[in-house]
């Protein structure tokens, strides 16, 4: 019984393991392999209004999926103070996204409510998305999707992924929820 465990939780690890690894743009991949630009996503913020990105070309941003009932959820806190630190080198725009466990239940304005009370959030907030499954929201369909991205295929597993984005729209890196906002792992690509 003991060894039919170990090779049903064996692949399980593995699976676990291999998401929670951070993955950055290989050396030879230096353009998107599909003409569809991040920057023509439409998008709406966390107050109902259209939100262009294009504003934020030559600039670069990181994208996070948020929840306001998270073992992760302190790290608006650091979200926050990479804002603050680095705000003129990068974008940080948080997605809140009730796709795991239910931890983002909340309207726009409980959500708006929460990070303004408890975290101070100024950093562009986005309407709820979905992250994953049949209902992901374009964005993320780019974000993990290689053929309109570039190279990665990986979605987020838990809330507090992040995904950073260069000055000219291509994706640099993924994050998983483990990864701190300063973590060195992020910020060197800001310095």
């Amino acid at each position: 019984m003991k060894r039919f465990w170990s090779l049903i939780t064996l692949p399980y690890f593995a699976i676990l393991t291999a998401c929670a690894r951070p993955a950055e743009r290989p050396a030879e991949t230096s353009a998107n392999s599909s003409n569809m630009s991040i920057y023509e996503i439409p998008l709406v913020d966390l107050e109902g209004q259209p939100f262009d990105l294009s504003s934020l070309k030559g600039k670069k941003m990181l994208i996070v999926n948020t929840a306001s009932h998270c073992g992760f959820t302190g790290q608006y806190e650091d979200l926050q103070k990479l804002h603050e630190t680095y705000g003129s080198k990068v974008a940080v725009l948080g997605f809140p996204c009730n796709d795991f466990g239910r931890q983002e239940p909340g309207t726009a304005g409980e959500i708006r409510g929460f990070c303004t009370k408890n975290y101070g959030v100024t950093f562009q907030m986005f309407e709820k998305v979905h992250v994953k499954g049949e209902e992901k929201s374009p964005l993320y369909q780019w974000l993990t999707d290689a053929s309109k991205n570039g190279w990665n295929a990986q979605e987020p597993s838990w809330n507090f992924c992040k995904y950073l984005i260069d000055e000219n729209g291509k994706l640099l890196g993924f994050y998983p929820s483990t990864v701190n906002p300063m973590d060195d792992k992020i910020v060197s690509h800001l310095k």
